[in-house]
């Protein structure tokens, strides 16, 4: 967290060098202020922010992906004569163990459309997710989770 607050601190340096405040300027200054931290404190204990980060963003884009994708989806759904739902309820099994984890991935399923989270297990260890697109398989609409929107989070907390 340091490290990230530091970085920002050097992205509004660039800013104010520079003297333009655009969105690519301050996105340019982001990242020259990661590579400048990179080069610095690449042998130190702190190394964490440097792999979490580039996952951040691999997460960022995979969520915007699978919200364009349920998008899509849903908006042909809307205009077309014929319908290919197949809702269900999921039984998703959670690798994902603190109230962060589970939070930002229940958040996830729920603003991506098509899929709402309805409820977590006493025990913790199951999602319960609504499905408007249920596969014939079940457990391949778990795996997508599991392998999808899970897996990339777990990279990024942990």
């Amino acid at each position: 967290m340091k490290n990230f607050v530091f970085n920002i601190f050097l992205a509004f340096i660039w800013v104010a060098l520079t003297m333009k405040f655009t969105l690519v300027n301050i996105l340019f200054g982001f990242i020259l202020g990661y590579l400048t931290l990179w080069f610095t404190k690449r042998k130190e204990s702190q190394v964490k922010y440097f792999r979490r980060f580039p996952n951040f963003i691999i997460y960022i884009f995979f969520f915007i992906a699978e919200v364009i994708k349920g998008s899509v989806r849903i908006g042909y759904e809307i205009i077309t004569p014929e319908h290919k739902m197949n809702p269900g309820i999921i039984a998703v099994p959670l690798d994902a163990k603190s109230d962060i984890e589970i939070t930002i991935l229940a958040n996830s399923i729920t603003l991506t459309p098509g899929t709402i989270s309805i409820a977590l297990s006493d025990d913790r260890k199951t999602l319960y997710v609504y499905n408007m697109y249920l596969n014939e398989d079940p457990e391949k609409s778990i795996q997508e989770i599991k392998n999808g929107l899970e897996h990339k989070l777990l990279e990024v907390l942990r």
